[in-house]
């Protein structure tokens, strides 16, 4: 998949991109865990979901956030990040103008930067996210779910309780919007085993939602 460059404001930022044939096909964005506990674009959960969408047809972008592998600048906390994200939304939504669907994807770290540019940016037809740590980053900018999407959580997690992430998944919806929550038996944060549940189940969500899409259910 081919290597892109990406202008963010700290910087170039390194990412991977695959091109869906068809012009109109929905695209997803992929975020990584936290860098300062080695999370990058590399890591096995974020390459599972991108090759994910890939095989469900999307076009699909993963970067690497600021000072990680060749992007530019130093670890910012988070506002920082979002900024990168934001910088990887606009690239991709400018490459991929006839999408006929927007995607954000995140896992761990990821997934608290991917919700609130979910929640930024608006117009998303869905979201994934993997394990979101809602024990220790504030994700109380989620006063109601106004996107449809999926949450998966291994129930073995050592890092994330799940009864905080199903605190998260409880959390109300605007009308005609649901919010699917998806246990992961056995897994643990990184889903060492797990893995391919999590790529069974995503894959199913994804393609099952972006058919609903190009089929104008609702």
């Amino acid at each position: 998949m081919p290597s892109v460059t990406i202008a963010g404001s700290a910087g170039s930022l390194e990412g991977r991109f695959h091109r869906a044939a068809n012009s109109e096909a929905p695209v997803a964005l992929v975020l990584h865990p936290n860098p300062k506990f080695g999370g990058t674009m590399n890591t096995l959960v974020v390459y599972s979901l991108f090759t994910t969408f890939q095989d469900a047809g999307f076009s699909v972008l993963r970067i690497n956030f600021r000072g990680v592998g060749r992007s530019a600048g130093e670890f910012a906390g988070g506002a920082g990040e979002l900024a990168d994200a934001q910088a990887a939304w606009a690239w991709l939504c400018a490459e991929c103008p006839q999408a006929k669907g927007k995607w954000i994807a995140g896992f761990s770290f990821g997934s608290w930067i991917g919700l609130q540019l979910l929640a930024r940016e608006g117009g998303c037809d869905g979201f994934v996210v993997v394990a979101p740590p809602a024990n220790n980053l504030d994700f109380g900018f989620l006063t109601e779910w106004r996107t449809p999407g999926l949450i998966a959580h291994g129930m073995a997690d050592q890092l994330v309780p799940e009864d905080v992430v199903k605190q998260l998944v409880a959390r109300p919806c605007a009308p005609g919007v649901s919010v699917e929550y998806a246990p992961i038996a056995g897994a643990g944060h990184f889903f060492d085993p797990g893995q391919e549940e999590l790529v069974r189940v995503v894959g199913s969500y994804v393609k099952q939602r972006a058919g609903e899409r190009c089929s104008g259910a609702p």
